[in-house]
């Protein structure tokens, strides 16, 4: 039995970690997309771990997202031309984009933002890595 929840377990982090909808859905995404994987492995305690940890994973809020995305707008910030897909998990310059700090009202001043091809997007400071593309 030990085996099989921890299997499931290892299973479902492996879902949670690769997959980019959580973290492009924001926290709601990400509880929703946890919950579901955790209940499938888990039962109603999995679900409940999951949704935690998906949430953790997510970027702005839904409920917030229009607003940053006029705090953004309002700033007129150039657009970084990138010759690859914008899209979760693609990995930025180290160089040549310019990364701002996200005011602490959106909740999540652990990462930075940028435009790129016109479209903002949350990067990871450490790997520069878009965890959201915010839309």
């Amino acid at each position: 039995m030990k085996k099989v929840i921890v299997t499931g377990l290892a299973m479902a982090v492996t879902v949670l970690t690769a997959s980019p909808t959580p973290a492009q859905n924001g926290p709601a995404g990400g509880a929703v997309g946890g919950a579901i994987v955790g209940g499938a492995v888990g039962g109603p305690v999995g679900a409940a771990a999951g949704a935690a940890a998906g949430a953790v994973a997510g970027g702005i809020a839904d409920d917030t997202r229009p607003r940053f995305r006029s705090y953004v707008v309002e700033r007129h910030h150039p657009s970084y031309r990138y010759s690859g897909d914008v899209r979760v998990g693609a990995e930025l310059p180290t160089s040549g984009v310019t990364y701002y700090d996200v005011p602490r009202e959106y909740g999540v001043t652990q990462y930075r933002y940028t435009v790129v091809n016109d479209r903002t997007v949350l990067v990871d400071p450490r790997s520069h890595r878009i965890i959201q593309v915010v839309e």
